[in-house]
């Protein structure tokens, strides 16, 4: 009897750890993220490994327009301050709602109020920047009449803050493609005088003439004024058809005008940089957020 009384006990031990190893093997157990390896590929091409995947961290819920919240957690939204120390900028009168000091700690606020710190205007929502890898056949529009596919399409689920692209790619040209709600940073990376660096991957109908590839760097003339590459060269040395091209203006299809301009047809145009940002982990049609480090490279320019 004693002897069947420990064989139960060990049959008891062993089916609590195949238990728990059932469990421990779910969904999700010891997964590793995938690695990706970009080291060697060519500055212009911006190849990636297939294997590369979107990620996406965690993020605050929107407000809705007519939600009303705590007067201190819309100034830290906002970006101004902790919660504690907006508490002290309320009871020391350095904010206004729709022009009328409000000091009293608990007050609370909607989106359609007009609230000030320090006389300057705050927006309650957190400031988004995110990545897409712009695939061909997207139109770059918030709102399409001929209801043709939009890049809004592909970034709609990414965040419940409303954001808007950054600069355009016509409907054949793919890469990279900045979004945010960040008006500010989003009119200094557009204006002519900030110089924006962007690099693309051209794939011409025909070789480039080495005659052409120096008029290129040198310059010429398209119908609305002159243009020059700050850096040009062949991507297949042999083919001669595959080209890198640097440019920082911004007027509309740019790079197709000026090998048009030359007689030649653009193929294929590949934004793989913008404003030293690059298709790293960025598969073709995903997107990813910036990191912090991105944002305040981008804000420093």
């Amino acid at each position: 009897m004693p002897k069947m009384k420990r064989m139960k006990k060990d049959n008891r031990k062993a089916g609590r750890s195949i238990s728990r190893q059932k469990k421990s093997d779910g969904p999700g157990a010891n997964s590793l993220p995938d690695r990706v390896n970009t080291r060697g590929k060519n500055k212009f091409t911006g190849k990636r490994s297939p294997k590369a995947t979107t990620t996406e961290p965690s993020r605050k819920k929107g407000f809705r327009s007519d939600e009303k919240i705590r007067l201190n957690r819309f100034l830290s939204n906002a970006g101004v301050c902790s919660r504690r120390e907006a508490d002290v900028y309320i009871q020391t009168g350095c904010v206004t709602v729709n022009g009328t000091v409000v000091s009293e700690l608990g007050s609370k606020v909607s989106l359609s109020d007009d609230v000030r710190f320090n006389g300057q205007q705050l927006n309650p929502e957190r400031k988004v920047y995110l990545l897409l890898n712009k695939p061909k056949g997207y139109v770059t529009t918030t709102d399409d009449p001929q209801e043709r596919k939009t890049v809004m399409d592909l970034v709609e689920n990414a965040c419940p803050e409303r954001v808007y692209p950054v600069g355009r790619l016509d409907k054949d040209t793919t890469g990279l493609l900045l979004f945010t709600n960040d008006g500010d940073l989003a009119r200094k990376l557009t204006h002519p005088a900030q110089n924006i660096r962007k690099v693309y991957h051209v794939v011409l109908d025909k070789p480039l003439t080495k005659n052409h590839l120096l008029e290129v760097a040198r310059g010429i003339e398209l119908d609305d004024g002159f243009i020059s590459a700050d850096a040009i060269s062949y991507i297949d040395e042999e083919k001669k058809n595959e080209i890198g091209i640097e440019l920082h203006s911004g007027r509309n299809r740019i790079v197709r005008r000026i090998f048009e301009r030359l007689g030649y047809q653009v193929d294929k145009l590949d934004r793989v940089a913008f404003a030293g940002l690059t298709k790293k982990n960025v598969p073709r049609g995903k997107w990813r957020f910036l990191t912090v480090a991105e944002v305040n490279l981008l804000q420093m320019k």
